[in-house]
């Protein structure tokens, strides 16, 4: 969906010829929005909402943490290693590259919401709604 210029090359016979070759590969958890609410619900989770601040402060998670995507390498630091983290966007495609760029920094324990808000606000997982905007432009 990003798409990519300038391509040099790729893998002849795709990803099929790279599991033969016997190299390595990983894989992201993804869980369905009604699988996050069976867990919201059982313990207090660390969730990353990943969508832009004006869509955060529209609607969001309760008690999620808001790490806009474009920002998400100067927040390295206060995303905790030793739990899961959940992390969910508008319809699940920004979550999936967050929860990659996560992996391939270090992090082992990042659980992708497929389906994002839109999902998720189909469940009865409690959310925070802005009810007026600030008037000081913070």
């Amino acid at each position: 969906r990003v798409g990519f210029d300038n391509t040099i090359g790729y893998l002849k016979g795709g990803f099929k010829a790279w599991l033969q070759a016997g190299l390595d590969v990983d894989t992201i958890d993804s869980i369905t929005a009604l699988e996050f609410a069976t867990r919201f619900k059982k313990s207090n989770l660390h969730v990353i909402d990943v969508r832009k601040q004006t869509e955060f402060q529209a609607e969001h998670v309760k008690n999620a943490e808001n790490i806009p995507l474009d920002l998400i390498n100067n927040y390295l630091p206060e995303i905790p290693k030793n739990r899961e983290v959940y992390l969910y966007c508008a319809g699940g495609y920004r979550s999936m590259i967050a929860t990659s760029i996560l992996k391939s920094r270090g992090w082992e324990n990042v659980i992708d919401i497929s389906g994002g808000f839109k999902s998720i606000s189909e469940t009865d997982i409690p959310r925070k709604e802005l009810t007026h905007l600030p008037t000081d432009g913070k």
